[in-house]
């Protein structure tokens, strides 16, 4: 039975969302407040306003649990317009929020209220130096694009793994993809960067700047990043392969043990290899329970090596897929292309509960999924829910001195995210989504034996706080801070996941 592993991902899913927005007249004379910045903007730049299908479409989120609320919309067409926009919101106090792929479920994004957004979609272009070393990536630019175009010229760089996010959303909270084992997180390979900043002047960031070691790892809270340039690598590896196999709940304490020792090797991973697994509901599967996707994808073979498949073909799995292809085939086959799952947006609310983990503990994994199970299985309204666990390879990652970005958890190897997916209906059944991702989320965090929930923060759900999502090492808190009130004293960018 072929059980590909795109029925894991169907959960987040409906309509596109990774269109290009449609040109249209500016009309300008709705609302004569917006006269003085109509006269700023650039003839290329947009505005929509409420009832309008761009202003619909332009504002939607895929997550609509605590969605920010947008007074009008606008679509800079340049670099200035979104300093003039800046400037002018501003002028009348007005709250504002950059848009990209509005992927980001965090629930403090609704204390963005009757505001402006500024959506980034007209910015977009990849420009590859002369030299081959860089490539100067727009502030709207998705990565798909970045990764399309970087292979056609025989380069490629560290995006998202989700084609239809932006390449900039993800750098600025680290950004994890699947040459971080080569080359590091997204932002590390930042060399410069565009930003608009609060009081709405346009700077050129570098290594030399104080905010530079902030807007990698916490770069939502200090500016708009117009454009940014970042180092790119000859591909070195173009074949890739993948195994899917899937199994049945009750394995699951044989699975991820096997997965520390075969795999994870005690956060020691091989830089070719990446594992991943999820959690999710295939009623061609396992009518009665969640099942176990454990995906292997290894770079440089056309077959993953089965030193690390063995293990996992001699447990039984009620399937096996191997496929093989080269580095962009890598989003179809684990089910987040632009018209994937993912990259939908439905109307459905799609909180997300992340933590990280050095190493499974098996025990914490089985109770997890006894959770799991007992929330989403049959008819319940959370049976499109998944858990994800990202174990990408880490070595460069690591390789970065820990204590020279704003990204705070280096030493971590596998990325927890509980999506816990439902329609809306009503602030008691918010609570009981809630209630199980939590639960599912502490279960696995006092595995770990920690004090404090370490948070990726592109996934955070919104309680985690800056200790989670920013490291809870007091001149970590102390640095941003001190940013924070320098840069943007006003709070002008406190809406996801705000340092203060």
């Amino acid at each position: 039975m072929r059980l590909p592993v795109v029925t894991a991902v169907a959960a987040w899913a409906v309509t596109s969302a990774c269109q290009s927005l449609p040109v249209t007249r500016n009309i300008w004379a709705r609302d004569v407040d917006y006269k003085a910045l109509s006269e700023k903007l650039s003839s290329s730049a947009q505005v929509y306003y409420p009832g309008s299908d761009e202003f619909e479409e332009a504002s939607t989120r895929w997550s609509n649990l605590e969605p920010p609320t947008v007074n009008i919309v606008v679509v800079p067409g340049t670099e200035n317009d979104v300093v003039e926009t800046v400037k002018f919101a501003q002028k009348k106090e007005l709250p504002f929020l950059a848009y990209n792929g509005a992927h980001g479920a965090i629930t403090t994004l609704g204390k963005m209220t009757s505001g402006i957004e500024i959506y980034l979609d007209q910015l977009s272009g990849v420009h590859i130096a002369e030299d081959g070393n860089t490539v100067t990536i727009a502030g709207g630019t998705k990565s798909k694009l970045v990764t399309d175009t970087l292979w056609q010229a025989g380069k490629q760089t560290v995006t998202g793994a989700c084609e239809c996010v932006s390449y900039l959303g993800p750098a600025l909270g680290g950004g994890h993809g699947w040459l971080q084992g080569r080359h590091g997180l997204i932002a590390d390979q930042f060399e410069s960067m565009n930003i608009v900043l609060a009081n709405g002047t346009l700077v050129t960031l570098d290594s030399s700047s104080e905010l530079w070691w902030a807007v990698k790892g916490a770069g939502h809270n200090f500016g708009i990043v117009i454009s940014v340039t970042s180092k790119i690598f000859d591909i070195e590896h173009r074949d890739w392969a993948i195994e899917i196999i899937t199994f049945s709940g009750d394995k699951v304490e044989e699975i991820y043990e096997a997965v520390n020792n075969y795999l994870l090797k005690n956060g020691t991973q091989p830089t070719d290899v990446i594992n991943w697994s999820y959690w999710v509901n295939n009623p061609d599967a396992d009518a009665s329970n969640p099942v176990i996707q454990v995906i292997i994808i290894q770079e440089g073979v056309k077959a993953v090596d089965s030193t690390y498949t063995a293990p996992f073909h001699s447990m039984g799995p009620i399937s096996i897929e191997p496929q093989s292809g080269s580095y962009t085939d890598l989003a179809e086959w684990v089910g987040i292309t632009t018209t994937s799952g993912p990259c939908q947006k439905n109307g459905a609310m799609n909180p997300r509960f992340p933590n990280y983990l050095e190493t499974y503990n098996v025990t914490a994994q089985k109770k997890a999924y006894e959770v799991f199970a007992a929330g989403v299985r049959g008819a319940s309204v959370f049976n499109n829910s998944l858990v994800t666990f990202d174990g990408y390879s880490t070595g460069g990652v690591k390789f970065i001195d820990a204590d020279s970005t704003a990204f705070p958890y280096r030493d971590q190897n596998v990325l927890v995210g509980p999506l816990i997916a439902y329609m809306p209906d009503g602030a008691d059944l918010d609570e009981k989504a809630a209630q199980l991702g939590k639960q599912i989320r502490q279960i696995l965090h006092e595995g770990t034996g920690r004090e404090h929930v370490r948070a990726y923060v592109n996934y955070a759900y919104g309680d985690e706080g800056s200790e989670g999502w920013y490291g809870s090492e007091s001149w970590r808190q102390s640095r941003l801070l001190s940013l924070k009130k320098k840069y943007d004293p006003n709070g002008m960018f406190s809406y996801y996941a705000p340092v203060a």
